[in-house]
This record gives C-alpha cells, sequence and structure tokens, in this order.
C-alpha cells in the first residue's frame, strides 16, 4: 500500500502534464504518480510515462470512469487528486497531505473560490455556475462547503473504498462532496490558489450541458439521499395543485347544489391521491435511506480497520 498516491486523470493534456507531475515530484517527493489516461489523441500519456509518473488507463470516456477505475485499483493511506491541467498549485498538495494522515481528514477540499478563482477564470458562467452549485448543496444539506466543483482534493482510503462512483462525467466532483457531507464525515478546506490554462490548453469542461448534468445530479442526490424533504415537497406540490383547482368547484356546488366540471373534480381527486403517494413513498424510502446509512458505518469501520492493520503489518 502507497503512503500517498496523486491521482491525475487526463484527456489531451500534453501542454501541461509534465510541469504537473514535476510539481509533484517536488511537493511530495515521497508519493507514487500515477496519470491515467482517457483515450488522450495526443501524447499525453508518452508525456507522462516519460517524467516518471506511472501511465494507466481507462478506456471508457469520462471523468467519472477514470476515477472509478484509479479508487478500484490503487491502495494509499492518503490520495491526491489533481487535475493535468497546471491550474492548481502543488504546494498546497503537503498540507492537505498531513490532514488526511495525521489529523483524520476523510476529505480535504482545495478552496480556489476563497482566493483567486473569480479573478483567474476568464469564463464568466462558470463563475456563476459554481456559486450557484455551492449555494444550492449548502441550503440543500445544510453545510458549509467552500468549493464544491475543485479538482483538487486529499482523501483518506476508508472515503476511497467506501465512495460508490455513480457518475461518468464532471458532475463527480458534486457527487464525492454531497456523499461526504451527508456521511458525516471530516471534511477540511484548504484554501489554494488557481491559476487560469495556459495558453493552447483547453477546457473539456462544457458549460451549458456539464452544467445542467451537475444541477440534475443534485437533484437526483437530494432524492436519494433526503427522499422524506423531496418526496414531502412533491406531495406539497401536488396538493396545492389539486386544491387550488378543487376550491371553484366546491364554491359552485355550495351556491348552486350542482357540480358543474366533473372532470376538473375527478383529476383533483387523482391529484390528491398522488400528493397521498408521495408523502408516504417519501416515509418508505427514508426508512430504507436509515437502514443504508447504518450499513455504510459498518462497511466504513472495516475499511478502517482494514488500513490500520495493513499499517502494522508493513511496520512490522
Amino acid at each position: 500500500m502507497d503512503k500517498i498516491a496523486v491521482l491525475i486523470p487526463c484527456f489531451n493534456e500534453e501542454k501541461t502534464i509534465e510541469k504537473v507531475i514535476r510539481d509533484s515530484q517536488k511537493a511530495l517527493p515521497d508519493a507514487v504518480i500515477y496519470v491515467y489516461d482517457n483515450n488522450s489523441t495526443d501524447r499525453t500519456a508518452e508525456i507522462a510515462e516519460k517524467a516518471g509518473a506511472v501511465v494507466r488507463h481507462e478506456y471508457v470516456q469520462g471523468k467519472g470512469n477514470v476515477i472509478r477505475r484509479m479508487f478500484r485499483e490503487i491502495d494509499a493511506h492518503c490520495y491526491i487528486m489533481v487535475d493535468g491541467d497546471d491550474t492548481y498549485p502543488m504546494e498546497y498538495a503537503g498540507k492537505m497531505a498531513d490532514l488526511v494522515l495525521n489529523h483524520n481528514a476523510d476529505m480535504v477540499v482545495g478552496d480556489r473560490l476563497s482566493s483567486t478563482y473569480f479573478t483567474e477564470n476568464k469564463r464568466p458562467f462558470h463563475n456563476f455556475g459554481n456559486s450557484l452549485v455551492r449555494a444550492a448543496i449548502n441550503r440543500l444539506f445544510d453545510c458549509g462547503i467552500k468549493d464544491i466543483m475543485t479538482g483538487f482534493r486529499a482523501f483518506g482510503y476508508g472515503f476511497v473504498k467506501t465512495f460508490p462512483v455513480m457518475s461518468r462525467g464532471f458532475e463527480i466532483e458534486t457527487e464525492m462532496t454531497i456523499f461526504a457531507v451527508y456521511n458525516h464525515m471530516q471534511i477540511d478546506n484548504v484554501v489554494v490558489e488557481y491559476r487560469d490554462r495556459p495558453e493552447g490548453s483547453t477546457s473539456k469542461l462544457n458549460t451549458y450541458s456539464d452544467g445542467f448534468k451537475v444541477l440534475r445530479t443534485i437533484v437526483r442526490l437530494y432524492r436519494d439521499y433526503k427522499p422524506m424533504a423531496f418526496f414531502s415537497i412533491l406531495a406539497l406540490l401536488l396538493a396545492a395543485f389539486s386544491v387550488a383547482f378543487l376550491i371553484p368547484v366546491l364554491v359552485d356546488y355550495w351556491e348552486t347544489g350542482l357540480v358543474a366540471r366533473f372532470p376538473t373534480l375527478i383529476v383533483c381527486g387523482f391529484v390528491l391521491i398522488s400528493a397521498l403517494q408521495s408523502f408516504f413513498a417519501g416515509l418508505i424510502l427514508s426508512h430504507i435511506v436509515n437502514q443504508n446509512r447504518r450499513d455504510f458505518e459498518y462497511r466504513f469501520t472495516r475499511m478502517n480497520l482494514k488500513e490500520r492493520m495493513d499499517s502494522e503489518d508493513e511496520a512490522e
């Protein structure tokens, strides 16, 4: 088991990958550096191998798929994940690793938004999107995460081996954050400087399509992790819709003794039944989610126990 593993997911980063590897070697001289190439059509893999990294491949396209492969294959006491585009200074990696190795952090967030991101980043819709996602998650999940979409993070062994990677693309960072928040993991924050991509290096993130995927992921995870709240909101909306159209029918009946709009009455009845079904679906799913949390605590404890046993074996 490695003490520190630097994980660099890459797709067409030949202009920057060598510098990221050199900076990683300088900041963490004892770390093993892994570059996972995701079907690059340039010389990314070749340059990474010459620079001294362990190069592996993920042939299913998408950042989430790359991270799934990395988490499955690599065992380490501490994982540092960083993008291969040279936007994150690696001198912060030592502090992030220390928080994992010596201060029990399960995940450390490299916070760009509290430093230079909004001045360095030249894409205004990215700035708006990051702020929107941060506000939405902090509101829905009652937390105070400073940067949701950062690609610079550190993880403990327990997080990596229990995190179920469901996303395929750039929404993976959102999924990681919500998973850690929901399971009451220790999340620490390190403010890092951000620098825009160097000239000639292009972002693989599509502002609109990937942005909508992130928002859809937030809604999906809110439904999965907080079904009682999600389905109660849905039930309330359905009930309000039903009552709004039912009141005129009842007023007419009160005044004339006749029901003039039977179709409206029937539809309102079915919508109200749907509202009740949504509420009870939330109750049932909430019980299932609580059971899953108990199962997760058991798995998480076993992962941490395995890590301690491996550490003792290495010490011997």
